[in-house]
């Protein structure tokens, strides 16, 4: 990828809200060009969308934690992803190598909400889990290394 579109990246995913005028500056481009550069970029799928960054505390949901869950059944269909899709509770899902199938980071705004979850998981996906709660957070969703 070519340094001026890494520096683009770089820029945006510190601060998706910055004007074409600002990322132009910063680049050396003139702002049609960093439009144009940016225009690409979506196109090409390599930004796929921007978004606010949102204080889970500051929403009621100050409980993260990662449920790993795994199969009863290592021969029924490997479809927990589609089969826990509608619980909003769960953040992300991660297929993972080793012991368990999935890693699933979720946010909930009690450790009874946290209980709840996790019946509806076991039920939902006939799966088993494994939880590790969140005791604090240095850092996340920070942007890679370009």
């Amino acid at each position: 990828m070519e340094e001026t579109n890494r520096l683009i990246l770089s820029l945006l995913s510190a601060d998706g809200r910055m004007s074409f005028t600002e990322l132009a500056r910063r680049t050396g481009l003139s702002v049609s060009a960093a439009q144009q550069r940016v225009k690409r970029l979506e196109q090409s799928g390599v930004i796929q969308g921007y978004g606010a960054v949102i204080s889970p505390e500051q929403v009621g949901l100050p409980l993260t934690a990662f449920v790993s869950i795994k199969a009863f059944d290592p021969a029924a269909p490997d479809d927990a992803p589609q089969r826990l899709a509608h619980l909003a509770a769960i953040e992300a899902c991660h297929s993972v190598a080793g012991d368990e199938s999935y890693i699933l980071k979720v946010r909930v705004g009690s450790p009874r909400e946290l209980e709840d979850l996790l019946q509806e998981i076991r039920a939902a996906a006939n799966v088993s889990t494994h939880t590790t709660i969140v005791l604090s957070t240095p850092y996340e969703n920070r942007p890679p290394r370009l």
